[in-house]
Parts: C-alpha cells; structure tokens; sequence
C-alpha cells in the first residue's frame, strides 16, 4: 500500500475574497485561487487541497445540495481536495457578535450550524477528508473591553451553542486567535475562552503571523510575552517567547496556518487590522517559518504531536497583483514543504 506524507498542504482561497470589495481591490474568483493553487509546482510537489470561505462571490453558506456536487467537481476535476472552511460569522455577512444581542448570537449560531451542513455534504462527496470550521468572537478590543468578565462569558456560551451545532454534522470548531478579535485578541484572554467553552469539539487555529502579534502583546500590552526592549536580532528571546506562548496554546491546536509576518498590523476593506501577512522570503519578516513551526507541531519534548493532519498557507490581505503571480505560490509552496520536510511523517 502506497504510504502518504502528512501534513498535507493546503492553500487558502479566502484572501480572495477577504478585505476585497469597493472600498479595496476587486475581489478575485474561487475559480481563479484554485487554478492559481493547482499551477504552483516545486520539485514535483504540488498543492494538495483548499481550504474555503463560506460566502459570496466564493461559496455561497446558503448553498444546495446541487451548489455542492457542483463545488466538490470544480475541486475534483484539479486534483484537489478541500479542507477547513471558514463560517461567516460576521455581521456584513449574515452572522453578529458573539457577545451581542439574542438576534446576534442567534445568527452567529445559524451560520457555524450551515457552515457544518456543508462540511458533512462535502465529507459524504469524497471531497473533504478532514478538516474545521472556523470562527472567531465577530467583535472588537474596545468593545469586548468594556465588560471583559461578562462579555468573555457570552462569548463563551455563544460558542458553546454553536460548537453543539456543529456537532450534529460531526464536526468541530476552531477560534482563530487574532488580535482584531475581542475575547481572543491575546493568548491569556484566548486561553480563558478555550477552557470556558468546554466542548470536545472545540479548539484553537494557529496563525503563525497572528499569533507572533500575541508575543508583542499588540492590543493588549498587559499580555506582551517578550520584553519591551526585545531585540529581534536575538533568537533566544524570540524562541523563548514561542516557548512560553505554544506550550499555553499548542495544546488546544486543531488547525494550523503557516505565515510570515513582519511584526506589524495591516487591514485592507471592510477587515479590521490584523497580523500582516507577508510573502515567505519577505526581507523584513521576522520568522524563520520552518523551524518556528515546529513549536507548534511538536511538543516540549520534541516530539511530533500529529495534531493536524494538514498545513494551511494564509496569504490574508495580499495585493491582487502579488496574488495573481503564479510566482508567488511557488515561493509559498516552498516553504510550506520545508516545513513538512522538518516536521512531517508518513503513514
């Protein structure tokens, strides 16, 4: 029997559609992230699977049964598979606050609970073999702050109903730890709501550019991991912090996401500043993004977690013209298959 290399390698087509629209660049077709994915090619390796966002113009949340053969053949007939799919949890969407009113929460609910329906449909097509739905608390910093005790409790339970919903389709939840997002915007206050959600089907997705923010306690100083005279010519402090940050939140991790990162805050359209992600050999980036990985992908001991059974690049927020270079994804490919050669295994 023909062995498989783990983690698989996916590309997000999400940064298509993310901080796009007319207040930014126009956004970019699901057809047209999927070729580019296909085309990348480095040493005979090759892309093995998408992970999506679940709205318009890419992927409808009220998609039917039709919508969905038809999603499963677009990625079938390009040798690729699909993976995590990102819930439109946010108010311009057809979701709300996590911490908002009954009505939002209500929505928010509904939209991980279809968000799942069409994780199980793609499962039961032979098209999706793993992956999460993600979320995140669809609220600010500064409003979550005015209330941090009560709000993180709503935020908690609001989480809580739709893990419960996800779990009719069998599937699980993941929260995407970003500093734009309130009640997950640093690591102490993202592992509170970890713990306080309390369901089986619940954990965290790693980003490795937003969480690089979590060590500069960006948003959020009284949670800064590394000192404030940090030199990041210095990679004892810098894996010292990584240290401190992954053995906190590497155990909750179900879903990961490869990036580079400059050590900076971006935002482009209608999405709030986040972790800048920047292409892998950026001058100015900050990881050394196979060997920070392994953080996250083996434990204290060193030893290989197998957590994840892929590997997600999140290109979020990069121009069009660097998106539509088919150079950029094989500069990205290469990195994610550096870090498979450091951290990855065969069954």
């Amino acid at each position: 029997m023909a062995t498989a290399l783990y983690p698989k390698l996916h590309n997000a087509t999400w940064p298509g559609v993310v901080g796009k629209g007319s207040d930014s660049e126009p956004a970019i077709g699901l057809d047209t992230m999927m070729d580019l994915t296909t085309a990348a090619e480095v040493g005979g390796v090759r892309f093995d699977c998408v992970d999506l966002f679940l709205s318009d113009p890419h992927v409808s949340i009220d998609s039917t049964d039709a919508d969905l053969e038809a999603l499963a053949e677009k990625a079938r007939s390009r040798g690729l598979a699909i993976g995590s799919l990102v819930a439109p949890v946010w108010g311009n969407v057809g979701g709300g606050s996590a911490m908002g009113t009954p009505e939002e929460r209500d929505a928010f609910v509904t939209q991980v609970r279809k968000a799942a329906r069409i994780g199980k449909a793609l499962r039961d097509l032979g098209v999706r073999p793993y992956g999460v739905v993600r979320v995140d608390s669809s609220v600010d910093p500064a409003t979550w702050a005015a209330d941090p005790e009560g709000n993180t409790k709503a935020i908690a339970e609001t989480i809580a109903r739709a893990c419960d919903a996800a779990a009719e389709f069998d599937e699980k939840v993941a929260a995407e730890g970003e500093v734009c997002w309130g009640g997950m915007h640093n690591w102490k206050d993202m592992l509170e709501l970890l713990q306080r959600v309390n369901r089986p089907n619940f954990g965290f997705q790693a980003d490795m550019a937003h969480t690089l923010l979590y060590l500069l306690g960006t948003n959020a100083p009284e949670a800064r991991i590394v000192p404030e005279d940090f030199d990041w010519s210095d990679p004892v402090a810098l894996d010292e912090g990584l240290r401190t940050l992954t053995s906190a939140l590497r155990p909750w991790t179900i879903d990961f996401h490869v990036a580079q990162n400059d050590a900076t805050v971006h935002g482009t359209g209608s999405h709030d500043k986040t972790g800048r992600h920047c292409l892998p050999l950026d001058p100015n980036g900050k990881l050394d993004i196979a060997r920070h990985a392994g953080y996250w992908l083996r434990d204290e001991h060193g030893k290989l977690t197998k957590a994840f059974r892929h590997i997600c690049w999140d290109g979020c927020m990069f121009s069009n013209d660097v998106m539509l270079d088919p150079a950029t994804w094989n500069q990205i490919l290469a990195a994610m298959i550096d870090v498979r050669n450091a951290h990855g295994w065969s069954e």
